[in-house]
């Protein structure tokens, strides 16, 4: 028989950390605790496995899964002496959703499960509280509404605002047993009017409603969202836990608290956390009430006067910060813990890698390699690439004059700057259309995740520093500031009313997460400087990489961008983009307009110096590394302007008639110029245009050379290659122009091509006899194997990844099943021709993580990306030598 069901409790448990695909993170962690001997609440895990059977087989459960739920059940009765719908002891659960990957807030959990009209008075009986007894039952009663029936949340709360302004209440501990009575005979008659049952008092009823609810809400849109964002596979499924409850709102000896091993923000070695007294953990992250700190230094820097745990309970306190300790030397990194205190007695409820930003995950892993708990390799795989973006965009000037209006929590560090929005839905639209947006809540719930994930910044009125939104900001790297109680929203009215300040929707704001400030307007920012912690990572991923890393840069800025991050070459300079300034697209569009080739050359022989200067430039910031250079590649008609308003300018800059430039315009006009004349079609039927680049780029190797004897050895790199054949005529004539630029001296120089065209890889072997470097263009590449435009699949990629046809946008991820086997053939072919050839990869995917993976195992030489993507790709590198060793051809 499969085993479904895995205990844990008292000790002992079925599972292991280990086992994280079959009981997910929550799961596998509870069972470790367990075996540790930890003061964990019995419980039981239902696998993975049930949730893929659930979804294979039209939400049905395995035959036999009923019978070993009823035996787990059995054993946490057995274990505490109580009974799962005992009228007199009644034993009440908790169910939680568990994935392998860590998915805050996104899937769905219920609490103090069990409780109905019977058990909730054999509660109160059991504890002599019967204002705890009630207070759990009205929470149970609208948490399991909402999760499992259905009901909105906002018809409970309607209630419960009720029942407080008409006893005069603020906060929901100033109601009593005979005010909770109240609201729950008024939840109860909300289920009523919204659900066909009204609402269920049998415990195993309830039990299944929660559980189908959990394994259903892997599906839910915010989960699916979630799971797109941060790549984790639809097919993995989550585990359901049912645990045994401990209650942390009993009374002022209860409380319960999210804490962190080390500073989530900053990974700085300091306990960290917050807790509430007489409360429950929802309470805590949904920012209900505000949370107080854990520790006395955090509560003084807060400059709270609450009394902080380590004052409050400073014996449990004790025991908390040795399960710390403990925890941390065991999973060997920051762990995210969840506790709750009952009636004096600790007991942990859950662990876990805790989410961290960039700078934290680069200190804690630094410090943890220094203390020699993990190893540089260790470390290196520790840190997530793409969470290095966080560093390399500019921060607040902090000479620069702010406009301070408001000041919450530093939830998640990094300042960004745009425009209100107040809702989630406005703010994906609103970013959608190309503008910088902060996402301003009272608080962020899992349905807000699009939002969060569209806006450059999120603010929120309520919650702490463990609440929602900034847990989820953190993980995402996005600035929050959370608890901005000075900040009152009108949504309807689409205003922010703060510090006598009526903003509206669209108005901007500039924040600052690692102070929580909130400033009016727009706010002055420096560039990043990438020392301490950060170099040394990236020193210790230099050493574990084998591929090397290049930038994709024409201009002196990118390129300076690219070596302060540590670039090691341009694997790609795009030579038309160096033709549209005012002075040199004049020249570009009179050779255009020329109708005879000694025109053409009159006009390339005035761009020729400025060709030369710009190589010059670029060949002297890179100081000797490589420097690929695509000769022209767009069609012509890219050049010229694409309204009758502008072609009187462009006549008059050239010297014609208007007529000759509509015309002209008309004549170049192509039904699909992706796949028209173009890259080396231009230097087949122009072969002038080409003479110039080439004769720019190897005079100045030559002057460079001269004058500050370094080394130049420029890539020529010929786009679109198809045939062996257009290499052939093209190389003849960059060789003849070499001999011309050399006169009589040998330049050296090599000459390539891009693999952007299936044939071309197909066909790589054939072309390896006349390049000596391939570079894959894989934007082109992915755009003529897919037969999609990258420029116009925004109209239809949601659908395809969504709907599973594609499990990412092909732009952003290879195409590892159809692009990335091109790939691998070019790889091939090309070296079973020419050995030594040179190969790397110079589209978007060279900096992106999953892409450099597969070019790890291909063997390439190099990946190329953008200059803010260097450190990303290095890191990437890195992890992925580490993760595999094929043979390298490891060149410059």
């Amino acid at each position: 028989m499969t085993k479904w069901v895995y205990n844990f409790g008292g000790g002992e448990a079925d599972g292991r950390s280990d086992m994280r695909d079959l009981l997910g993170g929550k799961g596998a962690n509870l069972a470790e605790m367990s075996t540790l001997g930890l003061p964990v609440p019995p419980g039981f895990t239902i696998s993975t496995a049930v949730c893929t059977h659930f979804y294979d087989n039209g939400r049905r459960y395995p035959d036999d899964l009923n019978a070993a739920v009823d035996e787990a059940i059995a054993r946490i009765e057995k274990r505490l002496g109580m009974g799962f719908g005992d009228a007199h002891n009644p034993l009440l659960v908790s169910v939680r959703s568990g994935a392998r990957a860590s998915m805050p807030g996104m899937m769905d959990t219920v609490l103090n499960l069990g409780l109905n009209d019977e058990t909730a008075e054999g509660l109160a009986k059991k504890t002599g509280d019967r204002r705890f007894a009630l207070d759990s039952y009205r929470r149970f009663i609208q948490m399991y509404s909402g999760v499992v029936l259905g009901v909105d949340h906002y018809l409970f709360e309607d209630v419960l605002d009720s029942t407080k302004r008409a006893n005069g209440f603020t906060l929901d501990t100033d109601l009593t047993a005979a005010d909770w009575e109240e609201v729950i005979e008024g939840y109860k008659r909300v289920v009523a009017d919204e659900t066909p049952d009204g609402f269920p008092q049998d415990a195993r009823e309830q039990l299944w409603g929660a559980v189908g609810a959990v394994f259903g809400s892997w599906q839910n849109q915010r989960a699916i969202t979630y799971r797109r964002l941060h790549n984790i596979p639809d097919a993995w499924g989550t585990a359901v836990t049912v645990q045994a409850m401990v209650f942390g709102n009993m009374g002022n000896d209860c409380a319960t608290g999210v804490a962190f091993t080390r500073d989530p923000s900053t990974g700085e070695n300091v306990f960290y956390g917050e807790y509430l007294i007489n409360a429950q953990g929802e309470d805590v992250v949904a920012g209900i009430r505000t949370p107080q700190s854990l520790t006395r230094a955090a509560r003084e820097n807060a400059g709270s006067r609450l009394p902080s745990m380590e004052e409050e309970m400073p014996a449990v306190f004790g025991q908390l910060v040795d399960i710390r300790d403990r925890l941390e030397a065991h999973y060997k990194d920051m762990q995210d813990i969840e506790f709750t205190i009952q009636q004096g007695d600790l007991f942990i409820l859950q662990t876990r890698n805790g989410k961290r930003t960039a700078p934290a995950a680069l200190k804690i892993a630094v410090d943890l390699c220094h203390d020699g708990v993990i190893d540089e390799s260790e470390a290196v795989r520790r840190v997530e690439p793409a969470s290095l973006d966080q560093l390399l965009h500019p921060r607040l000037d902090p000479d620069a004059e702010r406009n301070v209006i408001a000041k919450g929590l530093p939830a998640s560090p990094g300042a960004a700057a745009g425009i209100i929005v107040l809702n989630a839905d406005d703010a994906e639209a609103r970013a959608g259309r190309g503008e910088t947006v902060i996402l301003v809540r009272e608080e962020t719930s899992p349905e807000d995740i699009h939002g969060m994930h569209a806006a450059a910044g999120i603010v929120t009125t309520r919650g702490g520093m463990t609440s929602h939104a900034a847990v989820v900001a953190r993980g995402m790297g996005r600035p929050c500031v959370s608890g901005v109680g000075g900040i009152r929203i009108d949504e309807q009215a689409g205003k922010v009313i703060v510090a006598g300040h009526t903003l509206a929707a669209g108005d901007r704001l500039t924040i600052d997460g690692g102070t929580g400030e909130v400033m009016l307007g727009d706010v002055g920012t420096i560039q990043p400087t990438l020392s301490g912690d950060f170099a040394t990572l990236m020193a210790w991923a230099d050493k574990h990489r084998r591929m090397r890393v290049r930038a994709n840069a024409e201009t002196p800025a990118d390129a300076r961008t690219a070596l302060s991050f540590g670039a090691e070459g341009i694997g790609l300079c795009r030579t038309e983009h160096m033709f549209f300034d005012q002075e040199r697209i004049t020249e570009v569009r009179r050779m255009i307009l020329s109708t005879t080739e000694t025109a053409r050359r009159a006009a390339l022989d005035r761009l020729l110096p400025m060709q030369r200067s710009d190589f010059v430039e670029l060949f002297t910031i890179m100081r000797g590394f490589p420097v690929t250079i695509r000769l022209l590649d767009p069609p012509l008609h890219e050049f010229l302007p694409r309204s009758d308003g502008d072609f009187a300018d462009v006549a008059e800059a050239a010297g014609v008639d208007v007529p000759t430039v509509r015309h002209r315009a008309l004549q170049l006009h192509e039904s699909n110029p992706m796949l028209g004349h173009r890259g080396c079609r231009l230097g087949i039927t122009y072969p002038e245009i080409y003479e110039m680049q080439v004769r720019a780029i190897l005079e100045a190797a030559v002057e460079v050379a001269r004058e500050s004897g370094d080394t130049v050895i420029p890539e020529i790199m010929i786009p679109l290659a198809f045939s062996r054949e257009e290499l052939d005529i093209l190389k003849t004539m960059i060789d003849r122009v070499a001999t011309e630029v050399g006169a009589g001296e040998k330049l050296t120089y090599l000459v390539g091509t891009m693999i952007e065209l299936p044939r071309a890889a197909l066909c790589a072997d054939k072309l390896a006899q006349s390049a000596e470097f391939f570079s894959f263009g894989t934007n082109d590449l992915t755009q003529t194997t897919l037969g999609i435009s990258r420029d116009d699949a925004t109209n239809f990629m949601g659908a395809y990844v969504d709907q599973g046809i594609l499990d990412r946008d092909p732009f952003t991820t290879l195409d590892q099943e159809g692009v990335g086997q091109l790939v691998r053939l070019g790889v091939e072919r090309g070296r079973e021709t020419r050995p030594d050839i040179k190969l790397g990869i110079c589209g978007e995917h060279g900096g992106d993580p999953d892409s450099i993976s597969f070019c790890e195992s291909v063997g390439l030489d190099y990946v190329s990306c953008s200059p803010f993507r260097v450190p990303i790709a290095r890191l990437a590198a890195a992890q992925a030598s580490l993760k595999s060793d094929p043979p390298g051809h490891r060149t410059g």
